[in-house]
């Protein structure tokens, strides 16, 4: 288990830009691929984007492509996830969460062990 603390988010209009952040507090980050996740309310939680663990792959879900952007700065064993053209249906919970070991992006939340406590974003109309 890698303890993850997530970061950012907030409350901002519809077509505005956000990020989120995540970083590990403690043990091997470089070599895990990483993921962020979300759950609206009253919805399941699903796969928003994933980095491999060198950084070279990544990997988002359609409804997030050419919006999104996932990155890793593993000298500061963070992720983050910068959101452009936010839309009303991006409200949700964000979570990010360590994958494989030198593995690469998967959506699967069950390739995923640690999560971090998730961070809130909320889109206006």
């Amino acid at each position: 288990q890698v303890p993850l603390v997530s970061s950012g988010g907030g409350l901002v209009q519809a077509g505005g830009s956000l990020s989120v952040s995540c970083a590990a507090s403690q043990g091997i980050f470089n070599t895990y691929a990483m993921g962020w996740f979300r759950q609206a309310p009253g919805k399941e939680r699903e796969f928003v984007a994933a980095i491999s663990w060198t950084g070279g792959t990544t990997l988002y879900a359609d409804s997030v492509k050419g919006r999104f952007t996932i990155s890793r700065e593993n000298a500061k064993k963070a992720v983050y996830l910068q959101m452009n053209g936010l839309k009303t249906e991006d409200t949700a919970l964000y979570y990010c969460a360590v994958g494989r070991r030198f593995g690469m992006p998967t959506l699967s939340p069950v390739e995923y062990g640690s999560w971090g406590q998730g961070t809130q974003v909320t889109v206006s109309t």
